[in-house]
């Protein structure tokens, strides 16, 4: 259900709600909030929520360090895990600076703005997440050790499979949010999980990703579990993906499907920094289903762009090399306007690739272009690309870049 800002007011008076968490993100994607009571909503309705900026990564210094929050009422959803009695609920926010005008590093907004020039195109792209994770047992202190929860295998069942009833209870909490997941199931690394979503609109598809790594992490404390979304948790076992599957929605022949394709494999390179976000990135590409090549074929998952077989409005463009360490926003902006740029300039689309990535020879692999190799080589090749230079602020571009 999409709220109105007079019926937020009404379902915290009528609901017995306590807390209304204002939620943001910083440029990495780290999800942030303050709490406000019920009586301070028509403030921060009308006028914003005021914090302390300089001390969010990315957000300014002491020099200029107010910004205001400003709750998106159509977002109001309640946090289950909290007491049914007080309620807590949240809603994500947009940051303006104090003269109201939007904050450069509000990534939420430029993820905005791309649906802006989308929809302005002719265009809607929706997005469907698929986020891989491990669970790793806490120590008699409640620290995390680096032990998984079982030994389980792909989708493997219990008794081998100690995450079963993790993922069970947060499916339910999810739907309890409004928020609707398609499967689950164990993944191929010892204690590692996925669960997948149906395709929305871009923005409730960031938002959603968002919100499901605060539930996985929250449900897999609760459970005595430490939740690790990080690209490559244990040397040898497979890295967590962020599978990011990609629609063009409306009346369009297939030549729009495939220059949209065209557009993400033009743009692959220069948006890696973005989509692989730390060193640890790195040592996941190229091993266990993560591509190395900037490659497309149908159904084979040794490539970075997968074609899923599906048919219709199911259709759809599977990216493989992002993993959940990257900011959804920027992710999904970046691919909106690589899309864009397939669509209106029409680069060529290389042959399919319909080999095994992972086994063929050298020579063979020779004639395809490698994406970057390390966090380092991202980050040049980034910080060189006019494509990355007219989506993303210099702001956040030169803290990516000095980490």
């Amino acid at each position: 259900m999409k709220y109105s800002k007079e019926e937020v007011i009404q379902f915290t008076q009528e609901e017995d709600v306590k807390f209304i968490r204002l939620g943001f993100c910083d440029v990495f994607g780290k999800q942030k909030n303050i709490s406000i009571m019920p009586d301070e909503l028509p403030r921060a309705f009308k006028y914003g929520i005021a914090f302390d900026a300089s001390a969010t990564a990315g957000f300014g210094d002491e020099t200029h360090s107010d910004l205001l929050l400003h709750p998106e009422p159509e977002t109001l959803m309640p946090l289950p895990w909290r007491p049914e009695h007080g309620r807590v609920v949240q809603m994500f926010s947009g940051i303006t600076y104090p003269d109201g005008t939007p904050f450069v590093g509000d990534t939420r907004n430029i993820l905005k703005m791309a649906i802006a020039k989308a929809e302005n195109a002719g265009f809607e792209f929706t997005f469907g997440a698929e986020q891989e994770f491990y669970l790793f047992r806490l120590d008699e202190n409640g620290d995390p050790t680096d032990v998984p929860c079982d030994r389980a295998g792909y989708m493997d069942i219990a008794p081998e499979d100690r995450g079963e009833n993790v993922r069970r209870e947060i499916c339910l909490t999810l739907e309890k949010m409004g928020i609707y997941p398609e499967s689950s199931h164990h993944e191929e690394g010892p204690g590692q999980n996925e669960i997948d979503f149906r395709y929305s609109d871009a923005l409730t598809a960031a938002d959603n990703a968002m919100m499901f790594q605060r539930v996985v992490r929250t449900v897999a404390q609760q459970n005595g579990f430490k939740a690790d979304f990080s690209a490559k948790p244990l040397k040898n076992s497979p890295g967590n993906g962020f599978h990011i599957n990609m629609s063009v929605k409306g009346e369009f022949d297939d030549s729009v499907f495939h220059k949209m394709i065209a557009g993400i494999l033009k743009n692959a390179e220069v948006m890696t920094m973005f989509l692989n976000p730390s060193e640890n990135s790195y040592a996941r590409l190229g091993m266990n289903k993560a591509p190395a090549y900037i490659t497309w074929s149908a159904e084979n998952r040794s490539q970075l762009v997968r074609i899923p077989a599906a048919v219709g409005e199911f259709r759809r463009a599977e990216l493989r090399s992002p993993d959940p360490m990257a900011n959804p926003y920027l992710a999904f902006a970046l691919m909106i306007h690589a899309a864009l740029d397939g669509i209106e300039n029409d680069p060529d689309l290389p042959a399919p690739a319909d080999i095994n990535l992972y086994k063929a020879s050298p020579d063979v692999l020779a004639k395809y272009k490698r994406l970057p190799g390390s966090y380092e080589d991202a980050c040049r090749i980034a910080c060189g690309s006019d494509f990355i230079k007219s989506i993303i602020p210099q702001e956040i571009l030169a803290i990516y870049c000095d980490r």
